[in-house]
């Protein structure tokens, strides 16, 4: 693949100073600005999200950009570190420094549902461009038009060499094969990412796969939550699940609401003015309608439906309660895209068993009532999710520098890091230490005085 080879001899231009990637991200920020009329335009055709919605992605494309921008322009990302000679120590130390090093090229499959913020510049563009890495595109086939005119943007910013995009099945596996690419970035569908994680990992030289996969983002309703505000609840957990049809990672799917506090009565009146809306594409919108079909055919579901409109997808809401949810929870843990949600009605003395049945989402949340003690509960939760929220809703993952946005499988192939917040750099970096090395082979971040004045540990 001739974008692969040329990304790949971009790294022969390494090492590239920070301030240099960072004027690059600042500027793809303003390319992405300057065309965002026509770019929000020809969203609008190809994903059927308003321009509105698309408008404020384009706004949040180039704020991710400039964030990085200051991540790298900081320099603590690097975690460098500077041991000073000791002989008195045993075994003696010598002079160590340790700091860490761009990986390589790397490859980034984009996601459907956002086609600005996750996709061709999106979050894993910009933190691999951040940390001094070529990327590799792989486009989503849900927006190829947008895909190629943002692409453009790019290769009129960087330097050759450092942005390629290709499209197509066939690319995009042979992509995570490559001997180039060092390592990879994924949103998608567990499906999907599992086979090109696999992919990766039975390469003769395995890279690392960073993949955001399939989650249900479970939410527990607390009673006394429930009798203090349960129109409220069931209002904004309606807003949540039906925002932009559903397609968000972070949607809440399964919901444990109190028996007989009235939440899924409130749920149920906000579904009557729910929108309906249409899938990005059709194969979408008929494996939502199937599972939506799928909960309507057990006879342990009540399926609730809103508005039904022409060519849309109906919001839904499969109630059940913890008798059933136990007997087959795998029924209820799967993620589905579109505008639906899972409530499951519990008892107080079922509640511990419906958390310890649940699998690992990228968040949790609680909705408790005015000066609840959840901590218990929290403990409970804290293993399965890689955010624990209060008193809101997942949707929207806020940019900054204490942002977590992962999990265990399935909700990512790594635990570990992060696809948002400036800990997302880590993943396409990887360390190195050097032990008594002259001055002049030290990277600048790492010489005697830190003429950089990055941060870094001295010892």
């Amino acid at each position: 693949m001739r974008e692969v080879t040329a990304a790949a001899a971009a790294t022969a231009l390494l090492p590239t100073t920070r301030q240099e990637r960072a004027a690059w991200l600042d500027a793809l920020a303003a390319a992405l600005e300057g065309d965002r009329a026509a770019l929000v335009a020809l969203a609008a055709e190809e994903t059927h999200l308003s321009e509105a919605r698309l408008d404020g992605e384009v706004t949040r494309t180039a704020a991710q950009l400039r964030f990085f921008a200051g991540v790298v322009r900081e320099g603590g990302y690097l975690e460098a570190t500077v041991d000073s000679p000791d002989p008195a120590l045993i075994p003696p130390r010598p002079d160590l420094r340790r700091m860490l090093r761009p990986l390589g090229p790397v490859a980034v499959y984009t996601s459907s549902n956002f086609p600005f913020a996750f996709s061709v510049l999106g979050n894993d563009t910009a933190s691999a461009l951040a940390a001094g890495c070529p990327v590799i595109v792989k486009a989503h086939p849900g927006h190829p038009r947008l895909s190629r005119r943002t692409a453009e943007l790019a290769l009129s910013v960087l330097p050759a060499g450092w942005f390629a995009l290709v499209e197509g099945m066939e690319a995009g596996v042979a992509l995570v094969q490559h001997p180039a690419v060092r390592a990879a970035g994924f949103t998608g569908s567990e499906h999907g990412g599992r086979a090109l994680f696999d992919l990766a990992s039975s390469r003769p030289d395995p890279i690392p796969f960073y993949g955001e996969l399939g989650s249900v983002n479970p939410v527990v309703v607390t009673r006394a939550a429930a009798r203090e505000r349960a129109a409220e609840i069931g209002a904004g957990l309606v807003g949540s699940f039906t925002r932009d049809a559903g397609q968000y990672c972070t949607k809440p799917g399964l919901v444990f609401v109190p028996s007989g506090e009235g939440v899924d009565d409130a749920v149920s009146a906000a579904l009557g003015a729910a929108p309906a809306s249409r899938q990005l594409t059709d194969g979408m919108s008929a494996a939502y309608a199937s599972a939506v079909e799928a909960f309507g055919a057990d006879d342990a579901v009540t399926v609730l439906l809103g508005r039904d409109e022409p060519a849309t997808s109906v919001p839904a809401v499969a109630l059940t309660d913890a008798a059933a949810f136990l007997a087959e929870p795998a029924v209820f843990l799967e993620e589905h895209f579109g505008p639906s949600t899972v409530l499951v009605s519990y008892r107080d003395d079922e509640l511990a068993a419906l958390v310890a049945a649940l699998r690992p989402s990228l968040t949790a949340t609680i909705h408790r009532g005015a000066g609840e003690d959840v901590t218990a509960l929290a403990a409970l939760l804290t293993p399965v999710a890689g955010r624990l929220l209060f008193d809101g809703w997942p949707t929207g993952v806020a940019i900054g520098w204490a942002q977590h946005h992962g999990g265990s499988w399935p909700a990512t192939t790594a635990s570990v890091h992060t696809s948002v917040g400036a800990t997302a750099i880590r993943r396409w970096l990887t360390p190195i230490a050097y032990q008594d090395a002259p001055q002049e082979v030290l990277p600048p971040e790492l010489r005697d005085g830190n003429p950089l004045r990055i941060p870094r540990r001295e010892s």
